[in-house]
């Protein structure tokens, strides 16, 4: 058995300063999401992917892997988004076994209200807070921690880092 490789003090510092700002962030975003717009940070991405998309349209499996989904976790909030009509599946014509999640014109409404201010509490919250060069090391950092957690092919198919 090998040893157990703890953090150091350091180490620590760092991953608590990580886990609390990545909470707070993520949980400021989600509350404002839900008082501004009536929408979850999970549903406002996967509109937001696909109204970026060609034809607001994108294979469910692919959708999946933009927003860092499981597929079971991806079919249950596609299936709220289409009870509210902002999102509908569509046979895919290139295969019959496959589904396309594609955005209504509701669904793109939505987004047009609840993105300006999305925008501006993203950039508030974060970007106002860093120079450049901090934006630049957290983004390689960034890519650096989600390469080594997720298949590379996959990150490829979700257009990393572009998207």
């Amino acid at each position: 058995m090998t040893e157990t490789r703890w953090l150091d003090e350091e180490e620590q510092r760092t991953w608590r300063s990580f886990l609390i700002a990545s909470r707070l962030l993520f949980d400021r975003l989600e509350r404002d999401l839900k008082e501004e717009a009536d929408l979850s940070f999970t549903y406002y991405e996967i509109l937001t992917r696909l109204s970026e998309a060609p034809g607001r349209s994108m294979r469910m499996a692919n959708l999946a892997a933009a927003c860092v989904f499981d597929r079971s976790r991806l079919s249950h909030a596609v299936d709220r988004l289409v009870r509210d009509g902002w999102v509908r599946r569509v046979p895919s014509p290139s295969d019959a076994r496959g589904q396309l999640a594609e955005l209504t014109d509701e669904g793109m409404e939505q987004v047009r209200q609840a993105a300006p201010r999305h925008a501006e509490q993203v950039r508030a919250l974060m970007f106002d807070r860093l120079t450049r060069e901090q934006q630049e090391a957290l983004r390689e950092i960034s890519e650096a921690l989600a390469t080594g957690m997720v298949d590379v092919r996959k990150l490829i198919t979700m257009g990393w880092p572009s998207q």
